[in-house]
């Protein structure tokens, strides 16, 4: 069963935390500028700037901070600064019961995969898939994020600039992310079960050798198995889109499902929002991903 945060409301507080690599203070100042511009609260965390090697702080630290923005009761929306490398790390600290207990709207993506993941897996929180606080991220994205989440939806994505790899419709829980991450949790007890499950993927600066070992591996570790649909994301500086098609092809081979490519998702400069842990519809005929369901509740 799943947990629906509440929904963001105007003047609502917005924490921002450093769960895996470190941020300097001008990288996040366009996104603070912009969600004050719109009236929201913006709480920055204790430790956001702290920086230890690749990491944004000791372990503690860090989850001290995730912990201490879902027990503020004025914190409604928790934004991640920037992925890299370091959630993992943090998985087994998590106080989960809090989490269940205080739901609120939390987004990322790239390293951040591992952390909806989890909170998924062990709470059954709809996690949002979806913009960094990063000066990287394009205003669009954010803007795509805020009204999402303050409004609930239906999300209706086109793929219009996708290709079908194998015709049908799936419905299923909406999971995924980043590739590397997914391969990584394999074996940990925080990744959720893929079992009628529609799949997105997606990953960055990968070559081909790699990402078939890491579709292999979910392959031969059974994820795969009963898998409703799957869907590619961007694969940005992984080589030529259309070979990471035909591997997903032949990977999948064995399966007779739908799959698509096109999701604008990922470290490209497009990158929507999706809900983690909700009902989507995938259909290879209107090239469309659509969640009818509202992603957060009044």
């Amino acid at each position: 069963m799943n947990i629906r945060p509440p929904r963001l409301q105007p003047g609502d507080g917005i924490g921002i935390i450093a769960p895996a690599s470190p941020v300097e203070p001008s990288e996040l100042s366009p996104a603070i500028d912009l969600l004050t511009s719109k009236g929201y609260q913006v709480s920055c965390a204790p430790h956001l700037y702290d920086s230890v090697d690749y990491l944004a702080g000791h372990d503690n630290v860090r989850i001290d901070d995730l912990h201490s923005m879902f027990s503020n009761r004025n914190i409604k929306a928790i934004l991640c600064a920037r992925g890299g490398y370091g959630t993992p790390r943090i998985l087994d600290r998590i106080d989960f019961t809090l989490i269940r207990q205080n739901p609120k709207i939390i987004v990322g993506y790239s390293d951040i995969t591992a952390l909806l993941m989890a909170i998924n897996k062990m709470t059954g929180l709809v996690c949002f898939h979806g913009p960094l606080a990063g000066k990287n991220e394009c205003a669009l994205n954010l803007n795509d994020l805020i009204a999402l989440v303050s409004t609930g939806g239906p999300l209706d994505l086109s793929l219009s600039g996708g290709a079908v790899l194998n015709k049908g419709k799936a419905h299923g829980i909406l999971l995924g992310g980043n590739l590397s991450l997914l391969s990584a949790l394999i074996g940990t007890p925080f990744i959720p079960s893929f079992k009628g499950a529609i799949l997105f993927v997606e990953d960055r600066g990968e070559p081909l050798y790699r990402i078939d070992r890491m579709l292999t591996h979910l392959r031969l570790c059974g994820l795969l198995d009963g898998l409703s649909g799957l869907v590619a994301g961007r694969f940005e500086g992984c080589g030529d889109p259309s070979a990471i098609g035909r591997l997903m092809q032949d990977i999948m081979s064995g399966l007779d499902i739908p799959i698509l490519t096109g999701l604008p998702v990922g470290h490209g400069r497009e990158n929507v929002t999706l809900p983690v842990g909700l009902t989507a519809d995938l259909d290879t005929e209107k090239m469309s991903l659509a969640v009818s369901d509202l992603c957060v509740s009044e």
